[in-house]
């Protein structure tokens, strides 16, 4: 399980990191011109949220500093998928929605497995982290 864990994390975070930096780094008029009516602004707050997210889903968890921020940060991308589903499903970007859809599953995963069975205990408890002990 812990192993599946990080997998999905990392392979999540490289995704978040790419799709969300695009979105920070591209030009208002780059933005605007394939936005299809959604303002540009929520596409920045939303690239934003995806790379501070995609740092959430590894950092925390690879330190033991402030662990729970880990599935925090997938309970927050969760939320992000949805809308963005719901976004892409109005403007009729259905292949887009399925691909948002999967990468929220895929967070919601990782959130479930972080604050359960793959847990992580914070640096400097003295107790083994829930991650190792798991096997």
């Amino acid at each position: 399980m812990r192993i599946a864990v990080w997998i999905v994390s990392v392979l999540l975070a490289l995704a978040f990191l790419f799709i969300g930096g695009m979105k920070v780094m591209m030009s208002v008029a780059d933005l605007a011109a394939g936005s299809q009516g959604v303002p540009v602004v929520l596409l920045k707050i939303a690239g934003f949220a995806e790379v501070l997210g995609a740092l959430g889903l590894v950092l925390p968890a690879a330190t033991r500093i402030l662990p729970v921020l880990t599935p925090v940060a997938a309970t927050g991308l969760v939320i992000t998928m949805i809308g963005a589903t719901g976004i892409n499903i109005a403007i009729g970007f259905y292949p887009i929605a399925v691909q948002t859809a999967v990468l929220g599953v895929l967070a919601a995963f990782v959130a479930w497995a972080r604050f359960g069975p793959a847990a992580i205990a914070p640096r400097g408890t003295g107790r083994p982290t829930l991650d190792t002990a798991a096997g």
